[in-house]
């Protein structure tokens, strides 16, 4: 039976208290030993101490929680600033975590922010700009990209790794089906499902599965990164027009509903987190599904896998690559806009993004580093199943859609309701081009969101030189 995974707390806290003076520190001059007159200073003989900074630092990755516990707690030990930093991992429902906790004023210091919520979290007023904390040597150590890092003409963040996506598969399940190689088209991942299940249904094994407990995460790993291999907005928006266009969504999810009705997804798919879904793949239940390159940590730590398994380039819609898959990334930590305690927050993000720290976490495998020197001087991560994560050349950033407050259900769980429930996809496409459209006009009206279309917009272009 898999266990359900909730929130972890993850809280080191110093053996003993810190002496007030940092060696070699600014504030040497401001502290009590250094305004003491020589007298007042021979006189004294116990160390003057101040009471710990403590700072709560949230975040929603599970896959590197081991090695960061570590990295706080090594921070913890050894910095000079009396600063005692608590690590909360929220596994479940992370953005609405931060919503509540902005409302009742018991907001965390440190945010770990992504390419989907660094720009909510800063329009809400959630993030602190580090623009006054940057010297030239950082900024030049630090790719910024805007939208990315920068928004609003301020930076809220800086990189530390970036993910691809890939489709996940069981060779042994491959193999016994009698499939030569992984699929490249819709049509092959929907006959390939087919196979798997046929062979592995008597084992319990099913073609495909997805965490469709989120269909925001299900979706926003797989038919998301198909779409952009095929040309199109993985997020429905439609760069050239600057409006919403799901119409590129039609296919993926016709074939994604067709492994259902084939009987070819793994039972219950339609609640299993992603955790629960990475223990039955482990396990060999699961023939393939999408992700991202944080799995090959996942499966030699967190789930040691018992079968053989790969990584390849996930399909396109007719087989053809037509548009860059998505390379995720571009922010790791920012500083709460509510703390008070900024400064201290800062001197945590300095030790976080010191060489030696993204040196480690690229080469264990938890994320391909984004940083220019970190990469070159990092070794490979060694690691079964990384080779078919790393970056090749239809690998690329896309630029970010607008972020807009829609009216109804939002188009994951509409796409979702039809794989399971059926109904009318044009119709279903139809009205969330209308309601986001709806909603983006609002929002350019309102002056929060600008938009300009890019007629010569090429997705292929995106992908790296």
């Amino acid at each position: 039976m898999v266990k359900r995974i909730g929130t972890v707390t993850l809280s080191v806290v110093l053996a003993s208290s810190l002496a007030a003076c940092s060696s070699g520190s600014n504030n040497a001059a401001t502290s009590p030993a250094a305004s003491a007159k020589p007298s007042d200073q021979a006189a004294s003989t116990a160390p003057v101490k101040k009471d710990k900074t403590k700072l709560v630092y949230w975040t929603g990755d599970r896959h590197d929680m081991d090695y960061i516990k570590s990295v706080v707690q090594k921070f913890n030990e050894t910095n000079n600033d009396n600063i005692e930093v608590e690590m909360v991992v929220k596994t479940e429902d992370f953005n609405q975590a931060i919503d509540l906790a902005f409302a009742s004023g018991q907001a965390p210091d440190i945010i770990r922010v992504k390419e989907n919520t660094i720009q909510p979290f800063q329009a809400k007023g959630y993030l602190k700009p580090i623009d006054s904390y940057l010297n030239d040597a950082l900024k030049k150590k630090f790719p910024i990209i805007d939208d990315f890092n920068r928004l609003d003409g301020k930076i809220y963040s800086l990189p530390n790794y970036g993910s691809t996506l890939r489709l996940v598969y069981n060779k042994e399940l491959f193999a016994k089906a009698g499939i030569a190689a992984p699929p490249k088209s819709l049509k092959e991942m929907v006959e390939d499902a087919k196979k798997i299940t046929a062979v592995g249904k008597a084992s319990g094994a099913y073609g495909f599965a997805q965490n469709f407990k989120s269909p925001e995460s299900a979706l926003g790993r797989s038919a998301r990164v198909i779409a952009e291999a095929s040309g199109f907005g993985g997020l429905g928006f439609d760069f050239k027009t600057a409006k919403f266009d799901f119409t590129g969504y039609k296919d993926v999810i016709q074939s994604f509903k067709q492994m259902v009705d084939d009987g070819s997804t793994l039972p219950g798919m339609e609640s299993l987190d992603i955790d629960p879904l990475r223990a039955q793949f482990a396990e060999g239940k699961i023939g393939m599904y999408i992700s991202f390159s944080s799995e090959p940590g996942v499966y030699a730590n967190q789930f040691p896998a018992k079968i053989e398994w790969a990584a390849a380039p996930v399909p396109s819609i007719d087989g053809t690559v037509k548009g860059a898959t998505s390379f995720l990334g571009g922010q790791w930590l920012s500083i709460s806009n509510t703390t008070k305690n900024a400064d201290q927050a800062w001197k945590f993000m300095q030790f976080m993004y010191e060489d030696d720290v993204l040196k480690t976490y690229h080469e264990k495998g938890f994320g391909l580093s984004m940083v220019p020197s970190i990469s070159a001087a990092a070794k490979k991560p060694e690691i079964k199943g990384i080779d078919g994560f790393l970056p090749v050349g239809n690998d690329g950033t896309w630029p970010l859609q607008p972020t807009v407050t829609v009216e109804g259900m939002k188009f994951n769980d509409a796409l979702f309701k039809y794989m399971i429930s059926g109904g009318n996809l044009d119709q279903i496409i139809q009205d969330l081009n209308k309601r986001y459209n709806d909603a983006l006009d609002k929002a350019v009206a309102k002056g929060t969101v600008k938009v300009q279309p890019n007629p010569s917009f090429d997705p292929m272009k995106l992908m790296a030189k």
